[in-house]
């Protein structure tokens, strides 16, 4: 009995000290942000007196202003479109060649070994050099932003689905073979549910790198798009609105990294395996297997 009573007191206390530490952290966000704020005026103050960084770093407001201009213009909507659409393309079908890849060479152990030296040596490889080949084959079109934003998912897909493959336990691998399940039964039954966790991991990845791949093409050769737009301000020395288009994109990474987040909770939450009490146990990295608190 008293040790129960420790137990239940303990609770309490491991709670607010749970809030606390949010409190300080929240605290410490705040700070930092008003911190930042505060030292980028006084650069922009001393910038718009010709001491430091002159008309480099425009105030705060002038940003915001720039921000509200760019949401009212049909220009930038017409750019936004075709990033997302050359994004999203590319993103798909990186993905989409990635998993399978993946897959076969997770399966595969021959093929792995094979093959892993060199998609290590790709994937560690800047892909901007690729872009003189990729507009040559593609041109300076929309396409050639998709196959650079192709290129630029498959690399971080394909590396953590193979090694989702390679981490999937073994039972589960002799369990389907025991139920003989072909070969497309093994990998929608076992594989997928089983790596669900670390492919995921490489979609939010791949989603990151295949934006800065379609911007760093847009920026290069392009008549359009959001990396043509941020282009041509600085080329004509329009720095709030240069500003304004950085801290746009930066608000669309965020909210897509979100997404992928909000999705792989809400996917871990889907597989773990419910309690005798009806509770759901915390889904573990591998996606399949929980524990319970």
């Amino acid at each position: 009995m008293a040790q129960a009573s420790v137990i239940k007191g303990t609770v309490p206390a491991a709670g607010a000290v749970e809030r606390s530490m949010d409190g300080r952290v929240s605290r410490i966000r705040l700070f930092t942000c008003i911190g930042l704020v505060a030292v980028w005026e006084i650069i922009a103050t001393l910038g718009s007196y010709g001491i430091l960084y002159n008309d480099v770093v425009p105030h705060i407001w002038n940003i915001v202003i720039a921000v509200g201009y760019e949401l009212i213009s049909a220009s930038f909507y017409r750019d936004l479109g075709m990033t997302f659409a050359a994004h999203s393309v590319g993103f798909i079908c990186g993905s989409a060649i990635a998993v399978a890849v993946g897959i076969w060479l997770g399966t595969n152990k021959l093929i792995r070994e094979a093959m892993l030296p060199y998609l290590n040596a790709i994937g560690s490889t800047p892909k901007i050099i690729f872009l003189p080949i990729i507009f040559l084959m593609f041109g300076v079109g929309l396409e050639s932003k998709m196959a650079k934003g192709a290129l630029s998912a498959f690399f971080p897909v394909v590396f953590t689905t193979t090694l989702g493959m390679m981490l999937i336990n073994p039972v589960l691998i002799r369990v389907g073979r025991t139920f003989n399940l072909n070969k497309w039964q093994m990998i929608t039954k076992i594989y997928m549910p089983a790596m669900v966790n670390p492919v995921i991991t490489g979609f939010r990845l791949g989603v990151a790198i295949t934006i800065i791949g379609v911007l760093v093409a847009e920026l290069k050769f392009s008549d359009g798009g959001l990396g043509y737009r941020l282009g041509i301000y600085y080329e004509q020395f329009e720095i709030a609105p240069m500003y304004a288009v950085i801290l746009l994109i930066f608000a669309l990474a965020a909210a897509a990294n979100t997404g992928m987040t909000k999705l792989q909770d809400r996917v871990n939450r889907h597989m773990a395996p419910t309690t005798s009490k009806g509770k759901k146990a915390r889904a573990s990295a591998s996606g399949g297997l929980g524990v319970v608190n």
